[in-house]
């Protein structure tokens, strides 16, 4: 496949490889001398894919527990709703009158996702379910998109064949919705399935707000040869998918979204993963900045920052002309958030192996004057 087997499951296997490696080195942000402080508020999760942080509280989507829920006292995770399958996007209303979260059933033995879709909780304890599997199936709208190599020789077809990775073929069906963002009054998910953004209404309308557009690769002679593949692989150009993981509303008025690229990720063929500017108005996708490795979150700040976790380089970067620059490490870091007063969250997986719990934390520089704001 060109992507992880199925964005969940490879995040959680990769958090394992991942814990095992020394942190990465981070630099001072600028114009400060030290790196940030995180600082760990709770520790008793296992894979807090999103965080989203309204009206001084903290909410959370849960895939590990299947629960959507909001930091309480002492660490604890106060639920809001549980057996909820693979949770792993959250957001509230700007008006505080409703919570939303996505949430998909993944088949155990095959990986293929048979649900997916968007739950909208409120007013008055009314609920609605929006079916993005069901919308995915009947319009597929990265179907148009070419992905692979496009005329492929004999021997870059079969030397793809063996490897197990398509090596020619249209957008397919798939829906993950994994990440939400309030917009307007409605939604916006990011489904990492569909490779696209689709625009919900509270009602749970679904259409189409833009496709990301397929990430080209030209494999050179050295990533043919780590890759075990045969030397008339070498030169050609690979198209893989893009996989939309979160999707923020900048102060702009632009959505802005970070994409994995796709397909393996690891120093064999480079940091790929993207941050992109979308037009909700247009659909028009522009991409802004490009060499994260594992992409899975994103954080806008106060004065147009924007923060983004590598969940494969255990750390949270920056953006600065349009290429990545390290923040603080923090080993299996999968979400981030900013708050009212500038500051970072962010979320990091549970592992097995070695045992180490997910973990939620406040990245500071020693600031502490606002922690009474954060409600309880």
């Amino acid at each position: 496949m060109t992507r992880p087997p199925r964005l969940l499951a490879a995040l959680g296997t990769a958090t394992a490889l991942l814990l095992l490696l020394p942190p990465a080195g981070a630099s001072a942000h600028r114009g400060h001398p030290k790196p940030p402080t995180p600082v760990v508020l709770a520790d008793t999760l296992a894979a807090p894919f999103n965080l989203d942080i309204s009206n001084g509280r903290v909410y959370l989507a849960d895939g590990g527990l299947g629960v959507v829920g909001r930091l309480g006292r002492g660490g604890a995770v106060d639920p809001i709703a549980t057996d909820q399958p693979g949770a792993s996007g959250v957001a509230r209303s700007r008006d505080g009158r409703r919570l939303a979260w996505t949430t998909t059933v993944t088949d155990p033995d095959t990986f293929e996702n048979a649900e997916s879709g968007l739950t909208i909780s409120g007013p008055g304890s009314r609920m609605v379910h929006a079916d993005t599997h069901a919308f995915e199936a009947a319009r597929n709208p990265d179907g148009r998109y070419h992905y692979g190599v496009r005329n492929p020789s004999q021997c870059v077809a079969d030397a793809f064949t063996a490897a197990g990775f398509p090596y020619d073929y249209m957008g397919g069906v798939d829906s993950h919705a994994y990440s939400v963002a309030a917009y307007d009054g409605a939604w916006v998910v990011a489904d990492a399935g569909a490779n696209a953004l689709f625009s919900v209404s509270n009602s749970g309308r679904v259409r189409t707000l833009a496709v990301l557009p397929p990430q080209p690769l030209e494999l050179t002679a050295e990533m043919v040869a780590a890759l075990g593949l045969p030397s008339c692989v070498a030169g050609v150009t690979y198209s893989f998918e893009a996989v939309p993981t979160d999707v923020e509303v900048g102060r702009d008025g632009w959505l802005y979204v970070t994409t994995l690229p796709g397909g393996p990720e690891s120093p064999v063929l480079g940091a790929r993963g993207s941050v992109y500017k979308v037009n909700p108005h247009t659909g028009a996708v522009r991409r802004v900045a490009t060499g994260f490795l594992g992409a899975t979150n994103l954080a806008l700040g106060k004065h147009g920052e924007i923060y983004v976790a590598e969940l494969f380089a255990g750390q949270v970067s920056t953006v600065r002309h349009g290429k990545p620059v390290p923040y603080v490490s923090l080993p299996g870091v999968v979400a981030v958030e900013s708050d009212w007063y500038g500051d970072l969250w962010a979320a990091t997986l549970g592992n097995e192996d070695p045992p180490a719990p997910g973990t939620i934390v406040r990245i500071t520089h020693g600031k502490v004057h606002h922690e009474a704001t954060i409600r309880r």
